[in-house]
């Protein structure tokens, strides 16, 4: 990888390099974080910091009441971390029986949250600082107020009218009953307060004290299912990474309940085509990404849940190389393919990526699910609750149906690459469906193509939609757009501000000299921070 100034995609941007770095989606949660790094902390620190301003500065893709994952490089080796919440008890099939799928917004749209969970098991294993001494600039913004940057605020303008209505969301986001412009400022005192009793009790008010109290008595006024006792039964899992090989590299994905395997299925596929040998902005490349990326994500959406439930298709099935040299051989280089389920037998989100001069890397994720995630936010808390729920199957033959104290099918993943001496890359991409597919595309570009991690984050993008369907970022070169519909491609032109469509991408990769380089996404207001 040749780290050098871009003049090949629009951003024109270049790659950040320093010792100790913090890339994320918002300035202020990047300075947030590095402020940790400064005080002596480390990468890990630095990380939760840069959680916790998330959830006030970017309440557009996540929350106090998201879930989370992550990855850690601890100096020796990588630890994964599933913080993702479960269903509520009272989640029987049968309650959703007049449903013809699970509800998208509102109460019954509500898991258990994971990334106050999160927070807490990081610093534990990993933190040097006081667990809430992170907390303290995030608590700023929230009583003195933040300046709100111009992406969030269209998206908080997009989520008005689908969610003015629900339970206490204008109260909580719509200051004189409308969304703040940008450049105007915002305050969320009842988040402070949060805030702080999360911090005093290291999380413990949020699950078993006055916060998880606050959650389940605004849950049983509406109605809904989830408890005391749910948010009291919440664990996390230390469940190590799931990984395929390409040639000398290894991406390493969080197990089920994610969708990180579909990166790795994909990636295993395009190991059994002629993709090494075409340049990164072929029309034959993107052809070859598309149908590999297809064919992983119809199986995923087939076999993919609960790890506990996945009884009848493993993830090492899944992963079989034979089995994916088997989807590979159906790739037809001349034309797009509508690819159905294979027989494998048994065998509005935001990212962030720190590194720290001691050689640790984090590679972390959390989110609401869609913008502002259910629309039901906490009266007096600031507390906006997550629609993982959606995530469900109605199916009753799929393992991804709908169940108590289970965990659904989850988008956010965290994504970290290894080569033969070590960490090579920590990164992810936001954007719902979009993630695999944007895991995929920035291994190819920084690993077999050579691109610095700006320029993998500035190059135009491609999402598999459905069938025959792939949406195209409009930047991307007109004879490529016109070669894609040759090989039978149904396109679709977007914006590259379309942030949630296309993802925005953070990258840290390691220099093999010593320190790093980073890439922030021009899609969103990516900023990639370090000294």
């Amino acid at each position: 990888m040749e780290i050098r100034a871009n003049h090949t995609y629009p951003s024109r941007r270049s790659a950040v390099l320093a010792e100790n770095i913090v890339v994320t989606s918002q300035p202020l949660a990047s300075q947030a974080g590095l402020s940790m790094i400064m005080r002596g902390g480390n990468a890990v620190d630095a990380a939760i910091a840069t959680a916790i301003t998330l959830t006030l500065v970017e309440p557009t893709g996540n929350g106090v009441g998201s879930d989370a994952f992550a990855i850690v490089w601890d100096g020796k080796e990588l630890h994964g971390l599933n913080a993702s919440g479960r269903s509520p008890a009272g989640w029987t099939p049968e309650r959703f029986s007049d449903h013809e799928v699970m509800p998208f917004r509102g109460w019954e749209s509500v898991t258990v949250p994971g990334a106050v969970s999160a927070w807490v098991a990081l610093s534990d294993r990993f933190g040097k600082l006081p667990f809430a001494e992170l907390f303290e600039p995030a608590i700023g913004y929230a009583e003195n107020g933040f300046i709100v940057t111009p992406v969030i605020a269209q998206l908080w303008q997009n989520a008005v009218e689908t969610l003015d209505g629900y339970p206490g969301f204008a109260d909580a986001f719509l200051p004189g009953g409308k969304p703040p412009k940008a450049g105007t400022r915002f305050i969320n005192a009842p988040l402070a307060k949060t805030f702080r009793l999360i911090a005093e009790t290291k999380g413990e008010a949020f699950y078993k004290g006055a916060l998880a109290k606050a959650i389940c008595d605004f849950a049983a006024e509406h109605g809904a299912a989830l408890t005391q006792d749910d948010m009291a039964a919440h664990t996390v899992d230390w469940c190590g990474t799931i990984s395929k090989t390409f040639d000398d590299v290894e991406l390493h994905e969080i197990p089920p309940n994610g969708q990180g395997i579909a990166a790795l299925m994909a990636l295993g596929i395009l190991s059994h085509t002629a993709i090494r040998d075409l340049e990164a902005d072929d029309p034959l490349a993107f052809h070859l990404q598309i149908e590999a990326m297809k064919l992983a994500l119809v199986d995923a959406e087939a076999y993919v849940a609960d790890q506990d439930y996945m009884i009848d298709v493993t993830s090492q099935a899944l992963l079989d190389d034979a089995y994916l040299a088997s989807r590979a051989a159906l790739i037809d280089e001349t034309r797009a393919q509508d690819f159905s389920v294979g027989a494998p037998k048994n065998g509005g989100t935001v990212y962030l990526s720190v590194a720290d001069a001691s050689g640790m890397m984090v590679s972390f994720i959390q989110s609401n699910y869609a913008g502002f995630g259910s629309g039901v936010v906490v009266p007096n808390t600031g507390i906006a609750l997550q629609n993982r729920g959606a995530g469900f199957s109605l199916d009753p033959e799929s393992a991804n149906r709908v169940g108590p104290n289970k965990r659904p099918f989850q988008t956010i993943i965290p994504g970290f690459l290894m080569g033969p001496d070590g960490p090579l890359m920590s990164f992810g991409v936001m954007g719902g469906p979009m993630q695999a597919q944007g895991h995929v595309q920035m291994v190819l570009r920084t690993q077999v193509w050579g691109q610095d991690p700006q320029m993998a984050a500035d190059a135009p993008r491609w999402r598999f939609v459905e069938g025959l369907e792939v949406a195209c970022e409009d930047t991307m070169d007109d004879t490529t757009l016109e070669a894609l519909k040759v090989f039978g491609h149904i396109l679709s032109l977007e914006a590259p501000d379309n942030a949630f469509g296309f993802g925005g991408a953070q990258l840290i990769c390691r220099l093999k000299e010593g320190g790093y380089a980073a890439g922030s996404d021009p899609r969103k207001d990516g900023a990639a921070m370090g000294f």
